[in-house]
């Protein structure tokens, strides 16, 4: 904790979630079991709503971040402020019970009833070049049917590490490159040459990884063929208001270029999981509620 200031976003979201283990009677271990700091449960399911389906199991898999860990350490979605843990926990659910619809209203990317949303991806590529080694990860996908006039909505998901003291990368050159991907976003492209090769304004927001998701989507789907959603998680202080305002000028720019893409915390969207699901929920709502609000 920073004297005579706010507990930091970290370190708030830490001490809530260590705390729920506790009230939970969930014990604790370190990044290696016995060393390093007591923010990991023994068991991956312990972390979780629901046990990973077989099939959001494998998009973890064959990842590229790490998330399943070995018999040996945790993984990172063992971590108590793990964000592929708490996407699971929100997302994973709706799988299970055939409403993919219901979520996607919630998150606001369409209306109430509407049911063009038809499953929900983990961890999924989406390809900006060929030649490139490497495609960026999308947290999560929501896919639509052939006739819905979007067909992905796109979800990048961001706990506990907009608030951590690692500094986030800038764009890679190679993709201002891509002369036809920029053509019809034109201030994005201005926007993306100032985060090139090193991002020295954002200190929460990560803006490389929001433009290469857009670049992926809009290779795939079009300009006009996607939503992408930033969920994020408000914290207390000067950290949560300073998030708040570099996803405002994102959203700015993005809306110069007519991107679809929105903003919400996870605070704003499990309230209105409140406010709108019915009994029938109940459980999850809880959980979700008492774990994270």
């Amino acid at each position: 904790v920073r004297k005579g200031r706010d507990m930091n976003g970290y370190e708030y979201i830490l001490a809530k979630q260590t705390a729920w283990a506790a009230r939970s009677s969930i014990p604790l271990v370190g990044s290696k079991i016995e060393r390093g700091r007591k923010a990991y449960t023994r068991k991956l399911n312990e972390n979780l709503f629901l046990p990973l389906l077989p099939d959001v199991q494998q998009s973890f898999a064959t990842g590229d971040g790490g998330e399943l860990g070995s018999s040996l350490t945790p993984g990172k979605m063992q971590a108590v402020h793990s964000s592929s843990a708490l996407g699971v926990n929100v997302f994973q659910y709706w799988i299970e019970q055939h409403a993919v619809h219901v979520i996607a209203a919630l998150c606001g990317l369409c209306r109430s009833g509407s049911t063009t949303s038809e499953a929900i991806r983990f961890e999924e590529k989406y390809p900006i070049n060929d030649s490139f080694g490497y495609h960026p990860n999308i947290d999560v996908v929501i896919h639509n049917n052939q006739n819905a006039r979007f067909k992905r909505f796109g979800i990048e998901c961001k706990f506990s590490e907009a608030y951590g003291v690692r500094k986030h990368g800038g764009l890679n050159p190679k993709y201002l490159e891509l002369d036809d991907l920029w053509e019809d976003i034109p201030s994005m492209y201005g926007f993306a040459r100032t985060i090139s090769p090193d991002d020295n304004e954002f200190r929460h927001l990560h803006p490389a990884q929001l433009v290469k998701h857009i670049l992926g989507l809009k290779r795939q789907c079009g300009r006009d063929g996607f939503r992408l959603l930033y969920l994020w998680y408000d914290a207390l202080g000067a950290d949560g208001a300073s998030h708040r305002q570099e996803v405002e000028l994102f959203s700015d720019i993005a809306k110069q270029d007519g991107i679809r893409f929105h903003n919400m915390t996870y605070q704003g969207l499990i309230v209105r999981m409140q406010k709108h699901l019915s009994g029938e929920h109940a459980e999850y709502v809880n959980y979700l509620a008492s774990r994270y609000l």
